[in-house]
């Protein structure tokens, strides 16, 4: 019956459910937010005119 009252693997098992749960989360994040990291097209030429211009209009 000693073994009933020994408890030294529930430390381990709850930071393996502890990581589970963070793993889920990040994975939950990155499927909604998926179309952010897609690679998109900028201009950066007529960006920075537009700053520039908008910047000295005063």
């Amino acid at each position: 019956m000693n073994f009933l009252k020994d408890e030294t693997g529930q430390g381990a098992a709850e930071y393996i459910l502890l990581f589970g749960g963070v793993i889920v989360i990040a994975i939950a994040a990155l499927i909604i937010y998926q179309s952010y990291f897609q690679p998109q097209e900028f201009n950066t030429t007529s960006d920075i005119s537009t700053v520039r211009s908008s910047a000295f209009e005063k």
